[in-house]
């Protein structure tokens, strides 16, 4: 395997990123004053349990994790089922955190001339949250909806905020995730500078065909950047190609 390289302002930005999150957890610890509670509604059952473990284990694979330090987490988070077309979150609305474990959601905006702009997709084992809102506490501009019936793991700020100050492993796991995400961003912002949309396209049928098939071709086309008759031309013209 070869050495990734970043750019060369890619550690500074991460680390500001960081450092900041890790400054307004500390800072907002002084503003909120929860203890550790179990979650009344939709808690776990051993078997989500066990999804719930191997996703924190995998994400950090190199940290032993004792059987109370996974269920010191596991009980700051709930169970979470999303049908079709449901929304996560509205635009207005707080963010809460979540682990995706089965379905597809994707983000999106709405420009000033009232079209829904696609932001992002999200599928299985990933993590989801509108930053801005999630973390300063402020309306979200973005939605967030499912597009295929949903399952995984929700938290709040102020759970997370506990969890980030008493478990050594969720500090690791939150570290993960940061980076995990922030590259991902940084790829796909960088994709639509350096990629044609033809580009664009072949790289997402590469990399995740099953959400081809559940998610409406003006989602996609938004996402691209395109519209939907250049994503059109696009599709005839790899299939020619075939």
């Amino acid at each position: 395997m070869g050495w990734i390289i970043f750019p060369p302002n890619f550690q500074f930005e991460f680390f500001n990123l960081f450092g900041e999150i890790t400054l307004f957890f500390y800072i907002s610890r002084k503003r909120f004053n929860f203890k550790l509670r179990n979650a009344a509604n939709k808690s776990m059952d051993p078997s989500d349990k066990k999804i719930f473990s191997d996703f924190i284990q995998e994400a950090i694979p190199n940290i032993s994790i004792t059987e109370s330090e996974m269920e010191e987490i596991a009980e700051q988070f709930e169970v979470l089922e999303l049908y079709k077309n449901e929304y996560f979150l509205k635009q207005g609305k707080i963010s809460k955190y979540f682990i995706l474990k089965e379905g597809f959601l994707r983000s999106f905006t709405v420009d000033k001339n009232g079209n829904e702009i696609t932001t992002s997709f999200y599928q299985s084992n990933r993590v989801l949250f509108e930053p801005a809102s999630f973390f300063q506490n402020q309306p979200s501009t973005e939605n967030i909806q499912a597009i295929t019936d949903c399952r995984g793991y929700v938290s709040t700020f102020e759970k997370m905020n506990i969890l980030f100050h008493s478990s050594r492993v969720f500090r690791e796991f939150a570290r993960a995730i940061i980076i995990k995400e922030f590259v991902a961003f940084k790829q796909q912002t960088s994709s639509m500078f350096n990629q044609s949309a033809e580009d664009r396209y072949t790289q997402l049928t590469l990399s995740n065909k099953e959400l081809l098939q559940v998610a409406q071709l003006k989602h996609i086309a938004s996402f691209l950047g395109i519209t939907d008759t250049s994503l059109s031309r696009i599709r005839n013209q790899i299939s020619k190609k075939v």
